[in-house]
C-alpha cells in the first residue's frame, strides 16, 4: 500500500459517534452498507435500551433462555473478558448502572438525581453460564454488554470489511480496530481523554485494536455528586480512578478494551498491573500527568 488518503462515512449510532475509513474509496458504500447493518443488528440483540432487544426478552428468566448466535458470541467475549481481568470487567451491573442513572441512552440521562443507591451482590459473572445456544443468567441479574460488545464489534466489522479488498479502520466511539493493508505511516490516531478536547497525542496504528476508557467522558451527578459510567464490580458504584483516562492499544479492541476499563477499575494499583499485561498504554491522571507503559511511544 502506497496511499496516504483515504475515504471515509461519520454516522452516530448506538448513542455514539461511528467513523469508517477505507484505503479504497470504491467500496466505501458498500463498506458503509455493511457498517450499518452491522450496528443495527448489535442494537437490536444487545441494547439495555430497547424494550424489544433480545438482551431486553431474556432478563429475568428463571430458566436458560435459547439465544441466537450474534448473542451467545456477545456473552462469549463479554464472560471471557471478566475472566482475564479477573473480574474487574464485568457484565452483570446492568442494575447497578441503573441504579447509578445510567438507565436510558446517554443522551437522555438526567444531568443529576437522587443520590446513588448501593445495590447489593454486585460482581456476578461467574453466575452466568452458556452451553450451546442455551444461556442461563440469574433472575436477579441485569446484563450490560455495552463495553465488550462495542469492542467486540470493532473487531468484527474491520474483518469482514477488509474482505472487499481494502483497508479499513472503524471507530465507534472511541474502540477502534484496523484490518487490511494500511496508509502510509499507519492510522493516524488522536488520543483524547473525552470526546471535543485537543488530542493527548496523535498515534500511528498499524494493526490491532485501540481502546480508551475514560471517567469524564459518560459522567453526571447524582446527590450533586460526581458520577461515570466505569462501575467497580468489588463495589457496584462508580469506580473511584485516578485517571480520567486510560488509552490500550492491543491485538484486539476488545483485549485493548478489556486493559483500558480494568486499569480505571484499579486506580492508583494499575501501572503495575498493565505492566503485567505487557501492552502498550498511556494513563492520563485527573490532573493531566501522563504515564506512559509497555513501550507506548
Amino acid at each position: 500500500m502506497t496511499t496516504t488518503s483515504w475515504a471515509s462515512t461519520r454516522h452516530h449510532l448506538l448513542g455514539t459517534d461511528v467513523h469508517l475509513l477505507v484505503t479504497e474509496p470504491e467500496v466505501l458504500p458498500e463498506a458503509d452498507r455493511l457498517l450499518v447493518e452491522g450496528l443495527v443488528a448489535l442494537d437490536l440483540v444487545a441494547s439495555r435500551f430497547r424494550a424489544d432487544s433480545e438482551l431486553a426478552r431474556i432478563t429475568g428468566a428463571r430458566e436458560p433462555v435459547a439465544v441466537t448466535p450474534l448473542l451467545a458470541e456477545l456473552v462469549t467475549a463479554a464472560l471471557d473478558v471478566a475472566s482475564l481481568t479477573d473480574g474487574l470487567v464485568d457484565p452483570t451491573l446492568g442494575t447497578q448502572l441503573c441504579a447509578a442513572g445510567y438507565d436510558r441512552t446517554f443522551a437522555a440521562v438526567a444531568p443529576d438525581g437522587p443520590a446513588t443507591a448501593r445495590v447489593p451482590r454486585p460482581g456476578r459473572w461467574r453466575d452466568v453460564r452458556l452451553e450451546d445456544d442455551r444461556l442461563h443468567v440469574p433472575p436477579d441479574v441485569s446484563l450490560d454488554l455495552g463495553a465488550t460488545a462495542k469492542a467486540w464489534a470493532a473487531d468484527a466489522l474491520a474483518r469482514d470489511l477488509a474482505a472487499l479488498g481494502t483497508g479499513v479502520l472503524v471507530n465507534l466511539g472511541g474502540d477502534l480496530a484496523v484490518a487490511g493493508p494500511v496508509p502510509v505511516g499507519g492510522w493516524p490516531v488522536d488520543v483524547r481523554d473525552r470526546p471535543g478536547t485537543e488530542p493527548v497525542q496523535v498515534v500511528a496504528l498499524e494493526s490491532g485494536g485501540l481502546a480508551t476508557s475514560s471517567t469524564t467522558a459518560r459522567a453526571w451527578r447524582r446527590g450533586g455528586v460526581p458520577v461515570h459510567h466505569v462501575l467497580d464490580p468489588r463495589t457496584g458504584l462508580p469506580a473511584l480512578s485516578d485517571w480520567a483516562s486510560v488509552t490500550v492499544a492491543a491485538p484486539t479492541c476488545l483485549h485493548a478494551n478489556a486493559v483500558s476499563t480494568a486499569a480505571v477499575v484499579l486506580g492508583a494499583a494499575a501501572p503495575a498491573w498493565v505492566e503485567e499485561q505487557q501492552v502498550p498504554a498511556l494513563l492520563q491522571s485527573r490532573g493531566g500527568d501522563l504515564v506512559r507503559l509497555g513501550g507506548w511511544p
